[in-house]
């Protein structure tokens, strides 16, 4: 008669010990084989976490060390050059400056009939501006007439005299962009911008004024300058010509440096006198011109001949 049970023998102590032995290192097998799994995981996360923090950090210093973009082009001298013929006023083309790439002096006009104008100017500086506001209208004339040329350089002196707003710097590269994407409307914005002067100390113009001048002005590519303006695209020309003019002897002159803004050169020779009186400029440039002149028409004293 069968009452269900097994027909096996009972495990002995000893057998059942051991089973529970058994048990307990596949339990502790199968508990290492899950730990080096999750470290593995555990690592592969660390290490792709490192990689991305690596690759984020990278950009940030490439960021920070990229080099300089170029300068702007029609102003490979640090200034632009304007000349005119039948009343109109234009810009003579140049090539953008590389970053990094040093100045390409002007070669002026020594025909001895054409008055080279250079003015190095900081749009921020009283003096300038009054110079500017004597002196615009007759320089327009005789730039459009042929009788004289025009180098503007803007640099920034008074970076640090606008209420922190960095006027002079942001004026400066205003200028840069126009010279860049509508050169022939330079004079045009070159004279708003000090018609519209503000005091030194005080803020300055926006940017908002300012690309409203540069409309006014009659700029081309409107677009392309308003974003340049905004994005102080050429900020760091701006100080490297500013270095430049500060540290390098002055082209086509004798200055070892500029000193301070308005520096005012015609044919190569500065010019120290009144800043609110036309007459007194103009004369200095007829002068300078008629020595210019004088010196590109003389010639050598024949040597006397010895008698036999």
């Amino acid at each position: 008669m069968s009452n269900g049970g097994s027909n096996q023998p009972r495990p002995t102590r000893n057998e059942q010990r051991e089973a529970a032995r058994e048990k307990a290192r596949e339990l502790r097998e199968e508990q290492k084989k899950r730990e080096r799994r999750n470290k593995v995981l555990i690592q592969g996360g660390v290490i792709v976490a490192v990689l991305a923090i690596a690759a984020l950090v990278g950009t940030l210093i490439f960021n920070s060390v990229k080099p300089a973009g170029p300068g702007p082009a029609n102003m490979a001298s640090d200034g632009i050059l304007l000349t005119g013929v039948d009343g109109t006023i234009t810009a003579t083309e140049t090539p953008a400056l590389a970053a990094g790439a040093t100045s390409k002096p002007t070669v002026p006009d020594d025909s001895g009939t054409v008055a080279n104008i250079v003015t190095y100017i900081d749009y921020l500086c009283p003096f300038c501006g009054q110079f500017e506001q004597t002196n615009s209208d007759s320089i327009r004339t005789m730039v459009e007439s042929g009788a004289a040329t025009l180098e503007v350089h803007p640099i920034a002196l008074l970076t640090n005299k606008s209420a922190g707003t960095q006027y002079s710097l942001r004026a400066a590269n205003a200028a840069a962009c126009v010279a860049d994407n509508s050169p022939d409307s330079f004079f045009d914005f070159n004279a708003l911008l000090f018609e519209n002067q503000p005091e030194e100390t005080s803020p300055g113009l926006t940017n908002t004024e300012i690309k409203a001048l540069a409309k006014e002005a009659g700029v081309g590519s409107l677009g392309a300058i308003e974003k340049c303006i905004d994005d102080t695209q050429f900020k760091k020309w701006v100080q490297d010509a500013t270095t430049r003019a500060l540290t390098e002897a002055v082209p086509n002159s004798d200055l070892e440096s500029i000193k301070g803004t308005p520096t005012v050169l015609v044919n190569g020779k500065q010019y120290e006198g009144s800043l609110t009186d036309p007459a007194e400029f103009q004369s200095f440039v007829l002068q300078a011109t008629g020595e210019a002149f004088s010196e590109s028409t003389s010639t050598p004293t024949p040597t006397p001949t010895p008698a036999p």
